[in-house]
C-alpha cells in the first residue's frame, strides 16, 4: 500500500510600519530585504498602508518586484474610503482593500484600527523605526504578539547600503 504525502507549502504574509518621513536612502535596503523574504522565506502576500513616505516606498518597491516575482500579491489597505487631496497616488481597484471592520470606525481611529488589522494577518513585520511614534508603537505591539520584526533602521546601522 502506498501512502501519498502532500507537502503543504508554507507561505508568509508581511506587513509594514514606518515613519511618515523615511529617507529615500532606505529603498535599496527595503528592496534587498523584500527579495530575501520572497526567495528564502516564501513570502507571497504583502499588506501596506498609504499614509507616509515609508508606505509609498514599500508600495513602489512591491510594484517593481511584482514584475520580477509575478506570483507575489500586495494590497494597499485603506483606512478611509473617501479620497483625500494628500492621497496623490492612484491605485487600481485590484491593488486596494478596505476592511469591512472600518466602515463604522470614526476617522480619527481608522489608521490605528487598520494597522491592527494588518498586524493580525502578518507573520512578519518590516519596519523603519528610529524613534517614538505610531510606527514604534506598532513595532512593539508586533514583538509583543510574537511576530518576526525586521527593523530596517537597525539593519541599516549594521549593514550599510
Amino acid at each position: 500500500m502506498f501512502i501519498i504525502c502532500l507537502l503543504e507549502v508554507i507561505k508568509m504574509t508581511v506587513t509594514f510600519f514606518g515613519h511618515r518621513r523615511t529617507p529615500d536612502s532606505v529603498k535599496p535596503l527595503l528592496k534587498e530585504t523584500l527579495r530575501e523574504l520572497i526567495e528564502k522565506d516564501r513570502a507571497d502576500m504583502f499588506y501596506v498602508g498609504n499614509e507616509g513616505s515609508f508606505d509609498w516606498m514599500v508600495y513602489d518597491t512591491l510594484k517593481e518586484l511584482k514584475t520580477e516575482y509575478p506570483f507575489i500579491s500586495y494590497k494597499v489597505v485603506l483606512a478611509y474610503l473617501e479620497k483625500r487631496k494628500k492621497d496623490i497616488k492612484k491605485f487600481s481597484p485590484s491593488e486596494t482593500i478596505f476592511p469591512e471592520e472600518l466602515i463604522k470606525t470614526p476617522l480619527r481611529f481608522a489608521i490605528v484600527k487598520r494597522n491592527n488589522i494588518m498586524l493580525r494577518y502578518a507573520d512578519t513585520v518590516v519596519t523603519y523605526v528610529d524613534g517614538p511614534g505610531g510606527a514604534a508603537d506598532f513595532k512593539r505591539l508586533a514583538e509583543d504578539r510574537g511576530k518576526r520584526v525586521i527593523n530596517l533602521y537597525k539593519k541599516k546601522s549594521v549593514f550599510p547600503v
